[in-house]
């Protein structure tokens, strides 16, 4: 082509199509020839397919949830590599016997690559059924092939659903295991914190404020009984000491009697107790305990700590009383009594000094009381002030055990709901592979891989030819009309003579 930029148009086109049509015609029929020579010299292929449904789960999910959710497109590509594997097609290779009849044996590996490019898988609904087709030479083999292929899908989806719910069931049991066991470490963790601070636990604060009013009322009262005591010691001292100056007033006839007595006062007042003062302290001793006794039992009910030490003591008084007596009686039998206690005055000397005795044993006792009172109110008092220590510590210990009780309840409810589906799987019961339709041998042989090499030959010849064409017309350097004259030569064209035809004679 000499003017290569010229515009053309449709009549130019035909122009050139015209005079180049058999670059365009001769490359098209022999292709086309060779296309069809080469289809129809292609052995026979036939094609069989497998209809398989999916079919639900027979037990409800309201009552039995799977642990297989994944979509039928991602199991039946996960179940196509398994199937399509090396091993798995070459023992259906060796089972059939396949690709023994080749011309040009080819390698295992070679023969696998072709058994897999026959294989088709293709998903007809959504998650409702799939189609298997395999393509092959013999019908009967193909359809035997095909026929394995979905039972070999249908296995192994069996297999594969089997193993995921055994696996999500072994791998919960080793979580609520392991959460069992954190659970029974914050349960000790718990229960040795109660042990050791029970007394100090934000549910004893109220009882512990109430025994701390309690104490406080019984340590003002056994104020109020000591201050009683201490006036009523002061009373007798000052009677006994007013009887002591009645004695040192008296006549010597009796002073002297007296004075034997005071000597012999004296002397028992540096002397330790005899038997009968011994009884009336121990006896005052009893009933103060007594009167405690019915004042705890006012406040305490059933087998109180204080209650059970109040009857202790009571007892032990009692008995130490029956043992002083005893040793009264026998000190009675063995000794006189002296002329000094035939006398009135000396007989209330006497008498005031046993009281004096006994009020400051009960004075004693009341100290010791209160004594033991006010440490058991520090001790209930540190108990109140610790208690919002512990309550910061137990309320973290019992956070941590909720989370991880809750962790474990959830995880035992899943394990539980694993252990189902496990054997709902194991039973079959679970989502399956049905073939509603089986492979049926083929009766004609496909026509799509003609038709496919047909049509192949007739785009590559149509597409050699215009080639063919355009590249003719391109190295073409004749002179068509006045533009390429123009172009090539530079002079203006002034006129054009028409081709001349002949007519016919």
């Amino acid at each position: 082509m000499i003017n290569t930029e010229k515009s053309f148009n449709i009549h130019d086109y035909t122009e050139i199509f015209l005079r180049r049509i058999w670059y365009i015609v001769i490359p098209f029929i022999v292709i086309m020839a060779a296309a069809a020579l080469y289809a129809f010299s292609l052995p026979k292929m036939y094609r069989a397919t497998t209809l398989v449904l999916v079919t639900p789960q027979k037990v409800p999910e309201s009552f039995v949830r799977p642990t297989v959710t994944s979509r039928i497109e991602d199991r039946l590509q996960s179940i196509r590599q398994e199937i399509m594997s090396r091993t798995r097609l070459e023992q259906v290779i060796s089972e059939f016997k396949l690709y023994t009849e080749q011309a040009k044996p080819l390698s295992l590996e070679e023969n696998i690559e072709h058994m897999r490019k026959n294989i088709l898988v293709e998903i007809k609904g959504k998650e409702g059924y799939f189609t298997i087709s395999y393509i092959g030479k013999d019908p009967k083999t193909v359809t035997m092939v095909t026929n394995k292929l979905a039972s070999l899908f249908i296995e192994e989806n069996l297999k594969l659903r089997e193993q995921q719910a055994q696996g999500t069931s072994d791998f919960l049991s080793l979580e609520l295991n392991a959460t069992r066991a954190k659970l029974e470490e914050q349960e000790r963790t718990v229960t040795l914190f109660k042990k050791q601070y029970m007394a100090e636990l934000p549910e004893q604060r109220d009882a512990n404020l109430k025994i701390l009013e309690q104490l406080q009322l019984q340590s003002l009262k056994i104020s109020d009984n000591v201050k009683a005591a201490q006036d009523r010691k002061l009373i007798i001292q000052k009677q006994l000491s007013d009887m002591k100056v009645q004695m040192a007033s008296a006549p010597p006839s009796e002073n002297s009697k007296e004075e034997r007595t005071a000597t012999t006062i004296q002397s028992n007042l540096s002397q330790p107790l005899t038997p009968k003062e011994k009884v009336q302290s121990l006896q005052a001793q009893l009933n103060g305990g007594r009167i405690r006794l019915n004042e705890l039992k006012s406040r305490y009910t059933g087998r109180h700590p204080d209650i059970v030490r109040a009857e202790k003591y009571i007892t032990d008084l009692e008995e130490k009383i029956e043992e002083a007596r005893t040793y009264e009686a026998n000190e009675n039998m063995n000794v006189r009594e002296t002329p000094i206690s035939d006398s009135p005055l000396v007989a209330s000397v006497q008498e005031m000094e046993s009281q004096l005795v006994v009020t400051e044993l009960e004075i004693r006792r009341l100290k010791e009381e209160d004594s033991t009172i006010k440490a058991k109110m520090a001790q209930v008092q540190a108990r109140v002030e610790n208690t919002p220590k512990r309550e910061i510590a137990m309320s973290n210990l019992t956070r941590d055990y909720q989370n991880t009780k809750e962790t474990y309840n959830s995880l035992l409810t899943k394990s539980q709901e694993a252990q189902q589906a496990e054997n709902l799987e194991r039973r079959q019961k679970g989502e399956q592979f049905k073939i509603v339709d089986p492979a049926r041998i083929p009766e004609k042989p496909m026509q799509g891989m003609v038709l496919k090499i047909l049509l192949f030959g007739l785009l590559l010849g149509m597409g050699f030819g215009l080639g063919m064409a355009f590249l003719r017309e391109q190295m073409d350097q004749s002179f068509r009309d006045a533009e390429d004259l123009e172009a090539t030569m530079e002079f203006k064209v002034l006129a054009n003579i028409p081709k001349i035809q002949k007519k016919a004679a």
